[in-house]
């Protein structure tokens, strides 16, 4: 494993030259093998007025913590080095989040000193190609706090069978609240987390790519839900990607309690159709 070490974050902007090129040049091909590397950044404080516009268009509380997600927004900036600076096999414009893991040990405090790393986890196969992961650790000292796991696919002809669709087990989820989602939604959000992938910035550019409206980040979507949750000390948090969120919509959010155990779901007001699923677990 090769470890590359950062003073600071690498600003995401810099790597989207790159993403650019794929547009214009045909990557070579390599072998389908993930890069053994791990990106470091190796002493962080979390910009207090980034973290304060993060929690704004997210519904975050300013409470003095940093909610685990934002952490995991960071790291994202080290995915993006890792795929365009390193031997990554797969065209970055194409790639689709379909899952995102977040584990918080604890609660961390905005003014702790923390080291964020991240690495490629395995590559599997899927029904429409190829999946793999991201890996995100975040520790305060020699202590993890935060571990997240971010899933892509790549799609790609594939002889994996797909999977039966058996009974789903019935969740009676609860209607909570309606919610407004306005078109600028992807391009203030992008601003905050520099993913400026086009598909979220406007219509026009989201046309680009086959999309009849511009899409709202999964991630911005994720963090809505946790905001609206009584989120533990300590919790795990599961969410699946599912069906885009175009913007504006109206959608709902619903839930269903169970013990310590909490499912949600996002789905359009009109149609029910899913955008988001997730489970939350207190640890």
């Amino acid at each position: 494993m090769n470890t590359r070490h950062f003073s600071q974050l690498p600003k995401p902007y810099l790597a989207y030259a790159k993403v650019v090129q794929g547009l214009v040049f045909k990557k070579a091909k390599i072998a389908q093998v993930l890069p053994e590397v791990e990106y470091v950044v190796d002493t962080l404080k979390v910009d207090q007025q980034h973290l304060k516009a993060y929690n704004d268009i997210c519904g975050f509380k300013h409470n003095g913590y940093i909610p685990a997600i934002y952490l995991a927004v960071l790291s994202q900036s080290l995915q993006m080095q890792m795929m365009t600076q390193e031997a990554f096999p797969f065209a970055l414009l194409g790639l689709v989040h379909i899952r995102n893991q977040i584990t918080q040990k604890r609660k961390v405090g905005s003014n702790e000193t923390l080291s964020l790393s991240c690495q490629f986890g395995e590559l599997r196969p899927h029904e429409k190609g190829l999946e793999f992961d991201f890996i995100t650790t975040v520790k305060v000292a020699n202590e993890i706090v935060v571990e997240g796991v971010t899933t892509y696919l790549t799609r790609q002809k594939s002889t994996e069978k797909a999977k039966s669709k058996t009974t789903a087990e019935h969740i009676d989820y609860q209607l909570q609240d309606l919610w407004k989602v306005q078109e600028n939604t992807g391009r203030r959000y992008a601003k905050i987390s520099g993913d400026l992938n086009l598909i979220h910035i406007h219509a026009l550019t989201a046309k680009a790519f086959g999309f009849k409206q511009a899409i709202a980040h999964g991630m911005w979507t994720k963090a809505r839900a946790l905001a609206s949750l009584n989120l533990a000390d300590a919790y795990y948090a599961d969410v699946w990607f599912k069906l885009p969120l175009f913007l504006p919509s109206e959608v709902e959010f619903l839930k269903a309690e169970q013990g310590k155990d909490t499912a949600f779901l996002i789905q359009n007001h009109k149609s029910k159709k899913p955008h988001v699923s997730g489970n939350v677990a207190a640890l």
